[in-house]
């Protein structure tokens, strides 16, 4: 645990740093703590010392680390690509966010279900920025429009949207992707799209983060600088058949 707290000091550090070259309030910029692949004696820790905002990617991760979590107060998102057939099940678990909905097909089974269960839920509209093939979310240019479809939803209360940049060294290549999703923010803002809200920006990871908070992020995914190097590869979570 030693090794975390360094890590997550660093993290913090590294926050305060690019909010002040941002001239923006380290207050504005939750840190979510990615936790896939991690387990419960490791969260709970993080948990304690203060950071109670995780993001699982797979719905059975969530199931196998309930019962040890739900004793400890946190906020769980779920981050990872929605799949119909798992709705039910992701909905038992204390979820308060979904960050991914990127089809509309996906959010009316979503709305099904809540309805059913008499729940509603925050979520997010996920943009592929990138382009990249490998990514899931709507494309930019129809992300206004899913906004729209996803608002006549009554059980679903959009927030923001949330976006993976293209993995990259290269951060200037990595910037447009956030610029993109900024610009996207302001546009469906200025739409006043009835029921919406415009209020978070989730982008940026362990590699990235600083070009995210500079270009507007209110929440920032952190695992591997954290908990350290995973041994299962990132394509695991974005390949829907593990999901």
């Amino acid at each position: 645990m030693d090794e975390i707290s360094r890590n997550l000091s660093n993290i913090r550090s590294r926050i305060i740093t690019a909010c002040q070259k941002a001239h923006r309030n380290p207050a504005e910029v939750k840190l979510l703590l990615a936790t896939k692949t991690v387990p419960p004696i490791k969260i709970i820790k993080v948990i304690n010392a203060g950071y109670p905002l995780i993001g699982e990617n797979k719905v059975q991760e969530i199931k196998e680390k309930f019962e040890a979590l739900k004793a400890v107060p946190h906020q769980s998102h779920f981050i990872g690509h929605l799949q119909s057939n798992k709705i039910k099940d992701l909905l038992k678990y204390g979820v308060s966010c979904i960050q991914s909905i990127d089809r509309f097909s996906v959010a009316q089974k979503l709305q099904q279900r809540l309805t059913y269960e008499n729940k509603t839920m925050e979520v997010l509209i996920q943009v592929n920025t990138s382009g990249e093939k490998s990514k899931f979310g709507v494309a930019p240019p129809h992300a206004a429009q899913l906004v729209q479809q996803v608002s006549s939803l009554p059980s679903l209360k959009i927030s923001g949207l949330m976006t993976i940049g293209l993995f990259s060294v290269e951060m200037e290549k990595v910037r447009p992707c956030y610029k993109l999703l900024k610009s996207l923010q302001e546009q469906i803002e200025k739409m006043q799209i009835p029921r919406v809200s415009m209020k978070e920006l989730s982008m940026g990871m362990s590699g990235d983060l600083e070009i995210a908070i500079e270009e507007g992020a209110t929440i920032i995914r952190v695992g591997t600088a954290i908990f350290g190097k995973r041994n299962i590869p990132d394509s695991y979570y974005w390949n829907e058949g593990n999901a």
